[in-house]
């Protein structure tokens, strides 16, 4: 498979590269910087510069044409202000599916957060990302086109991970660690089965493969 990620310098896009390209899939991973672009080729992954806040469709387009899979995984990140939350975690989502779309990439999954809802009350910064993501969610959802799975992690750690997980619609809250995060989206881009799905991520006593079979059926 080729598959393309959005926000690709992310940490658990970086995962999700090394992670895939060992199994053999091509990815390429959009990034903003320039300078990023060696971690990617040091995760098995092809640098593709254009940023996700200005670019047009159809530019995003024509980075996904030929592509099997995309993932979104970008992020304003931690620090950010309540416009890139806007901007970022909403517009780049959106734009992103719509590229898609135009392209003719099937399977997508998006990286959400456990909690996002467009209705989620409160000016906090947290609170206007948790608005944000759910916005995005909701719109993809809209999208017949796409094979859409959404994944809402829970409290992201940098622990090993130990590939044993807790997924389904709601998991409650809890924590997990990145590797597991990155492990169960390679799988899921992997699960057509599972389009129509949002589910919850934390740590729990399933193995990631068996997990993933569960949700979608098998």
């Amino acid at each position: 498979m080729r598959i393309v990620i959005a926000g690709g310098h992310g940490q658990i896009a970086l995962r999700l590269e090394r992670l895939l390209a060992a199994r053999g899939d091509e990815v390429a991973g959009i990034i903003r910087k320039a300078e990023q672009a060696e971690d990617l080729r040091a995760a098995g992954a092809e640098p593709l510069v254009l940023d996700l806040e200005s670019a047009s469709v159809e530019e995003v387009a024509e980075r996904l044409r030929g592509a099997d899979a995309a993932v979104f995984a970008a992020g304003a990140g931690p620090g950010s202000g309540a416009a890139r939350k806007d901007t970022v975690d909403k517009a780049a989502a959106v734009l992103f599916a719509d590229a898609a779309v135009r392209a003719g990439v099937g399977r997508f999954v998006v990286v959400s957060s456990m909690g996002a809802d467009p209705h989620h009350e409160g000016d906090e910064i947290f609170d206007v990302y948790q608005r944000a993501k759910g916005e995005a969610d909701a719109y993809v959802r809209t999208l017949d086109e796409l094979d859409w799975t959404i994944l809402r992690p829970g409290a992201l750690t940098d622990d090993a991970g130990t590939g044993l997980v807790r997924l389904e619609a709601h998991t409650g809250r809890g924590p997990v660690p990145r590797d597991d995060v990155a492990a169960v989206l390679a799988e899921l881009v992997d699960t057509p089965a599972t389009s129509g799905l949002t589910l919850e991520l934390i740590s729990g006593s399933a193995p990631v493969s068996v997990a993933v079979k569960s949700v979608a059926g098998n």
